[in-house]
Formats: structure tokens, C-alpha cells, sequence
């Protein structure tokens, strides 16, 4: 099942939001990713490509389920993703549930970077098919209110070698509150087969030009 879509726990705001996304993407110009509680949980075989000495328990892998995946509706994360091609950047709408509480009212702190990690994940999968990160950063501008709705935005930077950059931002609906901003890198060269070949079987992979900036 598509936990992505539009459920009971949505508010107003993140439903106008999904609908106006939805729209954007009739004519192709952005595209809807699906999000599952399970992910790419038997290909094993893409692990080791970055840790080939690393004991991996199966029958514990075939039970595992994607982090942000695991509350149940309403209570934890809420989230939709789109994609642009052309721009190379990807767009999450966020509600952050009850359950993702810090400091009261606000979210965790450690909720915010799941999501920035998630969506910047997804950015750089698509680009480069890249799965592990190098490095990450970021700046917390604003704490974000318990069960609101932001907007993170994505985008590629630029590719260096076999380096990919990455940034983010993340902002409240009418985009005048900025709450959070992030950098990430990845080495570009460590997407495993079966991943490739998912994300092309969506129309979703496409290959970087490593001596090409992108900005």
C-alpha cells in the first residue's frame, strides 16, 4: 500500500498541498513517488556493495521496515514526495505527529533530520542512484510546531568527480518561515544493479555528467 497518499490524519493545509502537487504533475513535469513501509528489503546484495564483511541476518532483513514507515497514521510521519526532473529537485510535504514531540509543541529535532535525510536520500537516488551518505549538515533556524505542515525542498548542486552536493531547506506553507537548512554529499559511484533497475522501471533514474556543474 501507498502510504504517500491522502488519509483521514491529513490536515487542510497538507491535503491542498498533495492536490496542488497532483495537478503539477499531469502534464509530466513533476512526478509522485510512492512511499512503502518495506524498501528494497531483499536486496541484500546492494548493502554489500558498501559493506562486503558486514554479517547481515536474513530472516531479520525480510521483517524490516523503512523508518519513517512505522507509526501508525496520524501519530508519527506523514509525508508525500514529488519530483522534478528537468530541475533536479524534489519536493516533501511533512505533518509531523504527536508522537515526534522534543520540546513541548515543537518536533524533535531528530524527526526534522529523519525527514531532511529522507528527502535529500530520495534526491540524490533519483540523480546518481547513490543510497549511503558521506556527510551531512544542518542548520536549525526555527523550531517547528508539533503536528504542522512544512514544505522541505531538495535540489542537486553540483557534482565534483565522483562527489555529488546536495541542499535543502525546509519552510512553512506560505514559505515566509524558514525553519531548518541542510547540505549533504555523496560518493557517486556506489548504486547497487537492482536499484538502478527500480528506479528506471519507474522512469526515475537518470545518469549525471560528473564534469557538469549543476549550478
Amino acid at each position: 500500500m501507498d502510504l504517500s497518499l491522502p488519509n483521514p490524519s491529513w490536515s487542510k493545509d497538507m491535503r491542498l498541498l498533495f492536490d496542488q502537487f497532483m495537478k503539477k504533475s499531469e502534464d509530466g513535469s513533476w512526478k509522485h513517488l510512492p512511499s512503502y513501509k518495506n524498501k528494497f528489503s531483499r536486496r541484500i546484495e546492494d548493502i554489500k556493495v558498501f559493506f562486503p564483511d558486514a554479517k547481515l541476518i536474513k530472516e531479520k532483513i525480510s521483517q524490516a521496515q523503512l523508518f519513517p514507515r512505522n507509526f501508525e497514521e496520524g501519530l508519527g510521519f506523514e509525508y508525500a514526495m514529488f519530483h522534478n526532473h528537468a530541475e533536479d529537485r524534489t519536493v516533501c510535504i511533512f505533518q509531523g505527529g504527536p508522537y515526534l514531540q522534543g520540546a513541548p509543541g515543537f518536533l524533535h529535532g531528530g524527526a526534522i533530520a529523519t525527514m531532511i535525510d529522507s528527502t535529500l536520500g530520495m534526491t540524490a537516488l533519483i540523480a546518481g542512484g547513490i543510497v549511503m551518505t558521506a556527510n551531512l549538515n544542518i542548520n536549525f533556524k526555527r523550531p517547528i510546531p508539533l503536528c504542522s505542515v512544512v514544505v522541505i525542498n531538495s535540489q542537486v548542486d553540483k557534482v565534483e568527480g565522483r562527489k555529488l552536493f546536495l541542499s535543502c531547506n525546509i519552510r512553512s506553507v506560505d514559505e515566509q518561515t524558514l525553519y531548518s537548512e541542510a547540505t549533504r554529499l555523496y560518493p557517486t559511484n556506489v548504486c547497487g544493479i537492482a536499484v538502478q533497475k527500480w528506479l528506471c522501471y519507474h522512469g526515475l533514474f537518470v545518469k549525471l555528467d560528473p564534469e557538469k556543474s549543476l549550478t
